[in-house]
Parts: C-alpha cells; structure tokens; sequence
C-alpha cells in the first residue's frame, strides 16, 4: 500500500463514521482517475482517487453542483477533500450506455441522452467555463501530428500533405467557430452515460466542459469513437435533435441550413483530436487496449471527408497513408 492509498483509506474512514467497507474497482477511464465503489448504509457510493496534480477536481465538484441545479441526472457530491484530491460522490450504477445499447433501444436511449443535451445546452452555462476558441481547437489538432502520425506511425507528412493538413485545420477551425456558442461536456458519448430508471441518463466525466460549438456533444454522441450506426439512423437521429432544438429557441432555421456541414466538420476535429489522444493513451501511458478504437474512428474521417470537396484529400490521406500504416503497426504491436 503505498502512501497514498493510506491516505485515501484514512479520509474514507473519517467520512463513513471510522469504518472502511470493502473497496470494489468501479471502473477505469482514459485519465489518472481511480473509482471505488462501496456500500455506505443501505446504498452504495462511489470514492474517487482523482490526483489534484493531473484532474481538476475543484472543477468537477463546481459543475456537478451546476448540472444538478439544471436537473442533469450527475453524481451528488457527498464530501470532497480538493487538497489531496479525494471525493464520495453518488452512485449512478453500472449500467454503461456502451453495453446496454442495442437497435432496438437505440431510439430511446439517444433520445433521452439528446433531451438531456439540450437541456444542458438551452441552459445558461456555469460560470469559470474555458473557452473553447481558437488556439484550443488548434492544440487539439496539434494532438494528431504529435502523438497518431509522428509518435504511433513514425510518419512524417511530405510537403504537400503537409499544406494539406494546415489547410484543412483551418478549415474546421472556422466552421467550429461559426457556431452558436452552448456549454460543451467535450465526452458525451457512450462510455459515460449510464442507463439509469430515473432521470435516464446518467451523465458522468463532464468536469472538462467548455464554452463551445453546438455541434460538439452531439457529433461525439452519435459519431461516438466506442460504438457505431448505420449512417441513415444517425441522419434520423439528427433530424430528431435539430427538430427538439429548433422548438426550444436554442437554434434557429438559419442555423438548421448549415447545421448538416457545421456536425460533419466538428466531427472531423473531434475525431482527428481522439485519434492523437487514443495513440498518447498507448504511448505514454501504457494503455494499448485503446488502440483497437482507431480504426473507427479514423474509418469516420475518411467517410465523412469523402463528402466535402475540401475534405478530399485528408479523407485520401487516412485511406492511402495512415490505415494501411495502422494495421501494420497494430499487427506488429507496440514491443
């Protein structure tokens, strides 16, 4: 047991009245962040071992009391020790939208997760939020070249693919800022929702939210990098989200007009973004389960750039120079 960890146990213990029920690992995640989950009574509650180093846990603890106040399905905070980085929060379950959706709940699923993005949206957003401007989305890019092309692929773009990829991220720089501006959970997908029999869903990891384009939640939702539709029961599902935005002031028909081009190219962003960051996850941090997800997730910017004549040539970048480069490299594995 390291220090730590004694440390944790003992705030535990001063928090459950000086006893310590058996720990169970709740769940693992792409951050430095450790999940317990014990019963304290008759329910149980989840302890989190989140180090103020690496998370940002004043944040979390501020816009979960935030979200509650809008009537989001996120976790209570019971007690929170923000100078070691320790915290008892709420138990929403175990239920994982990723494990539970099927294309028969498909429907309901995504709209309750969509209501509940559009009350997030429809609502003014927490104060202290970062803005999720220019020089953001671009270190997000920058993510991509370092950690996919130079760290995982050892690819160095030529010249002219190089002009390529600055071209296009200015691109989608300009189409993410051209949208309405809303509160941004920034990983409104799958993994972190949870199905739950009330107030469906359960809405966790949102402590990295910024002010932010429309568009984003919603892509990183229906587009998600963990489980993929077929792309006429994403259109559906999209109709859906833009009707119910429509109707409630957050959009207007001015915006639906572009709305289509503005979800393709945030998509693209996002995706490029996860793709570096999945590749920092095996590299850096000894995580290389994360990298069966690349597929997909590059498989969406090529499809998707394969629509947009300025698109072209990054979706003929991925097929012809990064996908036949990844399977070899997933072949051959990180040794």
């Amino acid at each position: 047991m390291t220090d730590r960890d004694a440390l944790f146990r003992d705030w535990l213990r001063s928090q459950l009245d000086g006893e310590l029920p058996a720990l169970a690992a709740a769940s693992a995640d792409a951050s430095f962040r450790r999940y317990w989950r014990l019963r304290r009574g008759d329910e149980t509650v989840i302890a989190v071992d989140a180090p103020p180093a690496t998370e940002d846990n004043a944040g979390f603890v501020r816009l979960a009391r935030a979200l509650r106040a809008i009537g989001l399905n996120v976790p209570e905070i019971f007690a929170a020790d923000l100078t070691h980085g320790f915290l008892l929060v709420a138990d929403l379950g175990q239920r994982h939208y990723l494990e539970h959706l099927h294309p028969d709940n498909a429907d309901q699923l995504y709209g309750d997760a969509m209501a509940a993005l559009i009350a997030l949206q429809a609502a003014p957003a927490p104060a202290g939020l970062p803005e999720y401007d220019e020089p953001f989305l671009r270190r997000e890019l920058g993510i991509f070249d370092e950690w996919l092309l130079d760290g995982l692929l050892a690819l160095s773009p030529a010249a002219q693919e190089r002009a390529m990829l600055d071209i296009t991220y200015d691109l989608l720089v300009e189409s993410a800022l051209a949208q309405p501006r809303v509160c941004v959970h920034r990983d409104f997908h799958s993994r972190n929702l949870m199905l739950t029999e009330t107030a469906n869903p359960g809405i966790l990891d949102f402590q990295d939210a910024v002010v932010g384009p429309v568009t984003y939640d919603l892509v990183s939702l229906l587009r998600d990098c963990y489980i993929d539709w077929p792309e006429e029961r994403v259109q559906t599902w999209v109709g859906a989200y833009l009707d119910l935005a429509l109707q409630c002031g957050l959009l207007t028909q001015a915006h639906a007009a572009a709305f289509t081009g503005w979800l393709d190219l945030m998509g693209m962003q996002r995706h490029l973004k996860a793709a570096g960051i999945f590749a920092r996850l095996a590299l850096r941090d000894g995580r290389p389960e994360y990298l069966q997800y690349l597929p997909r997730t590059l498989g969406y910017v090529h499809r998707i750039g394969a629509r947009y004549p300025a698109l072209v040539p990054l979706a003929g970048f991925v097929e012809e120079r990064l996908l036949p480069r990844l399977e070899a490299r997933l072949t051959t594995g990180l040794g």
